[in-house]
């Protein structure tokens, strides 16, 4: 970067450089974002008849293209460069341009401050980088989010330059498996990881001498004499592979081969999954509209995840012990549960044997507060206390220590980060969506947004539990670090100031192996392709029908006058991030889209006395004034109620019939869960280029890819499809097989728990044999735990009490 801003600063180029600063200059405003700072300088380029190779090919050309922020003080104009993915510079150029320096990031935090007229000379600054600075990181940023692949490879290598201490450390790991009190792998016969080398070779002999499906009971106790307790296999032959695995592990370490190991070794048995601020039930409920997607992925994931380890245990010959897999969805619960289960206290997860719900009620603060639903921005204080009790519900309902606690979203992965320091179990972090970077300078003015959302508290929970956990698991890689022209969620917590309580010089590392892309499934009983006719229900297809295209009902606006056009189909909730409202002004705008296509919105309110908080009953009318201002009726029909989740799946499946489309046009989504469900139906899909959505998708010419604030552009794109597919009629069925394949192929919890069980086994290893870094950033956590987080999440407390 300096070769560049040297070429700048020293060429022809600085002069363009000068006019451009001039240009923000006189616009009247002292801080600019990368979107206008593009407008201002192709307006230059235009204006001062530049070449076409100058905008993207000159030097002062890319330093614009890295550059995402520009700030005026009186005496220097601040650069905020990012010129790779994960990686910013800061570099001050003084008002008179005679000079040009690299900046530190305190310096930067400071000028952030004077900006919002909040700076002070000395302020609490948190640096994490100490407590990385030991650990093994990922040296390319196109392989963040690979950290298991990546830890495997390093724990191979340490085994090839110390193959003895590596030995005693993986015996060591090993010797200490057991379930309720009864031992797994190696019993005291064997000392030693030498003598577990050559107790391999003899339990080799032995077995090569049995029929490959031999059952495990019946050579049982030879084993045992050689030193070898259950978990090995259930067969004969699935023993042999075992420990083959090990024994070419321990004398040419491979990372597939630790891989596969590793995935053998019966290590888990007990899982807690924790999302407590939402409706978590089964019934009618299911999360409401501000945590629907995270319950019906927790719900999903309890599932998979039970499915997954008995498996595990069958295959590891533990099952005729009596061991069974256990999983736990710690909730809250809530006495005034409006006709919903959340006030029952242990509720079996369907479809499963030994999956359950367990709620456990906030301590009683103020019953009139606690003994109702509590929204995600008000729920800080509540949570030391829930984990306190929490922890012992859990020891009492699995009667001994998890295995691994896995948080959802903040106030999970908080109460995930006390349990985890509490009872000595690894930690996994789910964010599902961080909310900083959702609230454009959310942090630099905090004060102002903190009575409404305590985003003081909450981005302190975020930066202890993400530095506190194990391992981190995204739905995408941009979740994590972004794209080239954007900012990702966890890297918004590199650096960052909030004025007059704390700076972050340095939040997280980015490149630390605990970053892993492990992307959720779909549930492929409910939503399948449309094609599968002989799975489809007539009937339920024919109420489905009967509600988009002509039932008569309070909860559905607008009719369609002719119903057997192409349907443009949305599904979302009522806020101004999801984005429905844009994408009906969209249409709205769009004769031609008019002309085409109908318009058919589902969302589970259609009535603003039904809303639950000001934004959404805003959004509500907001709808309502466009429908009228581009008279709509007859083209758009709004259906607001909620609808079992078996019916969602058929509604996708009967648009497809209709060859319609799905838009999902919020103006940021960290993943999106209804973008796989629509696809998987059949349903070619079109969505937002903000956020995870672009790795569902993936198409190398961005066809299916929508800039929300870009209404034209998006009307532009749709009815190119509709044009392509009306000229040839094959082609939308070739874009609705592709996209239905991909989430069939990629997207499953099949694979999602594989990979999750194999995270949390090579993390435990890890923590075993590197566990002093982790105590003194654990105390670290817990000191902002206690001097930061709890005394502002009071505050909320007296809040709560005065009313």
């Amino acid at each position: 970067m300096y070769e560049l801003v040297q070429a700048v600063f020293n060429g022809d180029e600085k002069t363009a450089l000068h006019q451009l600063i001039y240009a923000l200059s006189a616009s009247g405003k002292r801080y600019f974002l990368r979107n206008e700072i593009f407008l201002f300088f192709a307006d230059y380029c235009d204006q001062s008849q530049k070449p076409a190779y100058f905008y993207h090919s000159s030097s002062v050309g890319k330093l614009i293209q890295y550059t995402h922020e520009i700030i005026f003080e009186e005496e220097s104009i601040w650069f905020v460069v990012r010129p790779r993915i994960a990686s910013q510079e800061v570099w001050k150029l003084t008002a008179d341009f005679n000079k040009f320096e690299l900046m530190t990031p305190q310096a930067l935090l400071d000028v952030r401050d004077r900006l919002v007229n909040r700076y002070q000379p000395h302020i609490l600054e948190i640096d994490l980088h100490p407590f990385y600075e030991s650990s093994p990181r990922i040296d390319d940023p196109r392989n963040i989010g690979q950290g298991l692949a990546f830890l495997n490879r390093y724990l191979c290598n340490q085994l090839l330059t110390d193959p003895q201490y590596w030995l005693e450390m993986l015996f060591k790991a090993l010797q200490g498996l057991q379930h309720d009190g009864i031992r797994l792998l190696l019993s005291d016969r064997i000392p030693s990881g030498i003598h577990l080398a050559k107790q391999i070779k003899l339990a080799l002999k032995l077995l090569n001498q049995l029929e490959p499906d031999e059952p495990y009971e019946k050579f049982r106790f030879d084993l045992q004499e050689l030193g070898f307790e259950p978990g090995w296999g259930n067969t004969a032959a699935r023993v042999c592979e075992t420990l083959e695995l090990l024994d070419r592990l321990i004398y040419s370490p491979q990372p597939g081969i630790l891989e596969t190991f590793v995935a053998r070794v019966p290590a888990i048995f007990r899982v807690v999954l924790i999302s407590i601020h939402g409706w978590v039930g089964q019934e009618d409920v299911i999360g409401r509209d501000e945590t629907l997607g995270q319950v019906i992925y927790v719900l999903e994931q309890a599932r998979s995840l039970e499915n997954e380890l008995r498996e595990q245990i069958k295959l590891a010959g533990l099952d005729g012990l009596g061991m069974e897999p256990h999983v736990i969805i710690l909730t809250r619960l809530i006495p005034n549960c409006e006709g919903t289960f959340c006030n029952l206290r242990l509720e079996k997860v369907q479809d499963t044997e030994n999956a359950w719900i367990l709620r456990v009620p906030f301590g009683e603060f103020n019953p009139e507060i606690t003994n109702n639903w509590i929204s995600k921005f008000e729920i800080w204080p509540y949570l030391e206390k829930f984990a306190l009790d929490a922890e012992k519900e859990l020891l009492a309902q699995f009667q001994g220590k998890p295995n691994l606690i896995v948080g959802n979203y903040s106030d999970g992965n908080l109460v995930a980060f006390l349990l985890s320091r509490w009872m000595k179990v690894t930690q996994c972090n789910i964010a599902h969506s961080l909310e900083k970077p959702k609230y454009l300078f959310s942090n630099l003015y905090w004060q102002d947004l903190e009575d409404k959302y305590h985003f003081s508290v909450q981005f302190t929970a975020d930066l202890i539990s993400m530095n506190a956990a194990d391992f981190i698991i995204t739905s995408s890689y941009q979740e994590i670090v972004g794209t080239p022209d954007t900012i990702g969620q966890y890297e918004s917590y590199k650096c960052f100031t909030m004025p007059q309580l704390y700076h972050v010089v340095d939040g997280i590392d980015l490149f630390n192996p605990k970053f892993n892309f492990v992307p959720p499934g779909v549930n492929e009983k409910i939503f399948f392709p449309y094609s599968q006719k002989e799975d489809r229900n007539i009937k339920l297809c024919t109420q489905i029908h009967d509600l988009l295209f002509s039932r008569e009902d309070p909860q559905i606006f607008g009719y369609l006058e002719q119903p057997n056009k192409r349907p443009i189909f949305a599904v979302a909730s009522m806020t101004s991030v999801k984005n429905l409202t844009g994408l009906a002004e969209c249409f709205g705008k769009s004769q031609a889209l008019q002309d085409r296509c109908n318009l058919i919105l589902f969302s589970s309110k259609l009535h603003p006395n039904e809303a639950k908080n000001p934004e959404e009953a805003e959004e509500i009318q907001k709808l309502y004034d466009i429908i009228e201002r581009y008279h709509l009726n007859g083209k758009i029909r709004w259906v607001g109620m909620r609808i079992p989740s078996c019916n969602l799946g058929e509604t996708y499946r009967v648009v497809a019939d209709y060859q319609g489309i799905y838009v999902h046009f919020a103006r940021f989504e960290s993943f999106g869960r209804s973008i796989l469900e629509a696809m998987i139906s059949g349903l070619p899909t079109f969505a937002t280029q903000f956020g995870g959505c672009l790795e569902i998708i993936e198409n190398p010419e961005n066809e299916f890819n929508l800039n929300p604030t870009d209404l034209e552009g998006t009307a532009n794109k749709i009815l190119g499809f509709v044009n392509q597919c009306n000229t040839y009629p094959e082609y939308w069925h070739e874009v609705s097989e592709l996209m239905s394949q991909r989430i069939h192929n990629r997207y499953n919890w099949h694979l999602h728990s594989n990979q999750l069980l194999q995270l949390a086994k090579i993390f435990s290893f890890w923590n075993l044999v590197a566990p002093e870094n982790n105590e003194a950033r654990d105390g670290y956590m817990e000191a902002l735990f206690y001097l930061i987080y709890k005394p502002r999440a009071e505050k909320i407390l007296e809040k709560h009490k005065w009313g």
